[in-house]
């Protein structure tokens, strides 16, 4: 079955949350570099979208978009455009997350290209990211027209807390 695409309000966070913090949780435990260190339980997962995402989608400041497969959350990515004045043409990225059981089909980009449109409603005419480096999700980016800026080494402990992982930033021009 493809997957359906949902802009999450505040309340769609709330019903949602362990869902939500179950594919967080899922891609942590998985290796994605998304800002978190293991050992990260449901409780810290959920933490991330009650005290960083709900906010600002409540402020009006970024969107939520929700990959669901059979009524199941496959997939989440998020536009902030909480900018500066001088900012106001560009938004970011952030973290595009598919779980591990829905990979490789087409997910990633599906949000992805869900995003673009809506960006560009906003309107915003740059987008950024930043990416672990050589990490599977920089190819996606390449694919869809995204420019790498430059990386930055040693920039991010990786998951397993073992290692510094040098991380790509990357944008695109609408």
């Amino acid at each position: 079955m493809s997957p359906s695409l949902h802009h999450f309000t505040c309340a769609d966070i709330r019903a949602r949350l362990p869902e939500l913090g179950a594919l967080l949780q899922d891609c942590v435990h998985d290796g994605a570099s998304i800002g978190f260190i293991l050992p990260f339980d449901a409780a810290a997962s959920q933490a991330f979208w009650t005290d960083n995402v709900l906010p600002a989608v409540t402020r009006g400041v970024r969107l939520l978009l929700v990959a669901e497969v059979e009524g199941k959350v496959a997939g989440a990515v998020q536009l902030d455009w909480d900018t500066n004045p001088n900012q106001a043409h560009r938004a970011e990225v952030r973290k595009l997350l598919v779980a591990p059981a829905f990979r490789r089909r087409g997910i990633a980009r599906l949000l992805m290209q869900a995003l673009e449109v809506r960006a560009r409603q906003l309107p915003r005419s740059l987008l950024t990211l930043d990416t672990r480096s050589s990490d599977h999700a920089q190819a996606l980016y390449l694919s869809l027209g995204y420019v790498v800026a430059g990386s930055i080494p040693a920039y991010a402990v990786a998951p397993a807390g073992d290692r510094l992982d040098a991380t790509t930033i990357m944008y695109k021009q609408l």
